[in-house]
């Protein structure tokens, strides 16, 4: 077997930045249930995101990613607590620890159920609707070109991608708030 063979590959700074970006609002949900401040919790995901580039060769695969980025925060949010009780009172570890386990319950139903929200709302739109709104998001491809590819201008595809993006938000609000009158969790 050679090196290449029994080493997962490392993934690519690209990689781990969409990784980052895409978690980022699980993540701040867990620092968030954690710290009671909030200039605290940007602090951790800052330290978080840097200590996670720093082991990233840790991370067996993307679909690994979240598990492993959310037990580097709660360290990170740990070390702040501890670095606060210092200065004043704070919950018990064990109070944490249980708000912890029902944050990451909430935050994965939540965030599944937004996300379902999501997916059925982009389903509603035409296919060339649809694609207008994820093209930006797919290979880092710009507007600019969006809009010489289609034929239109960057100013109308601007215009054009804030309505449907309007669109898309609209209808995962109202999927959001059916879920919740039908007794869903709240958002």
């Amino acid at each position: 077997m050679t090196k290449q063979d029994s080493e997962p590959e490392t993934l690519t700074e690209m990689q781990f930045m969409r990784l980052f970006v895409q978690h980022e609002p699980v993540l701040r949900c867990v620092a968030r249930s954690m710290l009671s401040d909030w200039m605290a919790v940007d602090d951790v995901l800052q330290e978080a995101g840097v200590t996670m580039w720093e082991k990233i060769a840790q991370l067996d695969s993307a679909d690994g990613f979240l598990p492993w980025a959310r037990v580097i925060v709660r360290l990170k949010c740990h070390s702040a607590i501890n670095s606060t009780r210092r200065r004043r009172l704070v919950l018990s570890d064990q109070a944490i620890k249980l708000l912890s386990v029902e944050i990451d319950t909430v935050d994965r139903e939540r965030y599944e159920t937004s996300l379902n929200a999501l997916q059925d709302c982009l389903q509603k739109l035409s296919p060339q609707q649809r694609d207008i709104v994820l093209a930006p998001y797919r290979d880092g491809i710009e507007v600019q070109d969006i809009a010489t590819r289609i034929g239109k201008s960057a100013n109308a595809l601007y215009k054009q991608l804030g309505r449907l993006r309007e669109k898309v938000f609209a209808c995962v609000e109202l999927a959001l708030k059916i879920d919740t009158s039908e007794g869903g969790l709240a958002p």
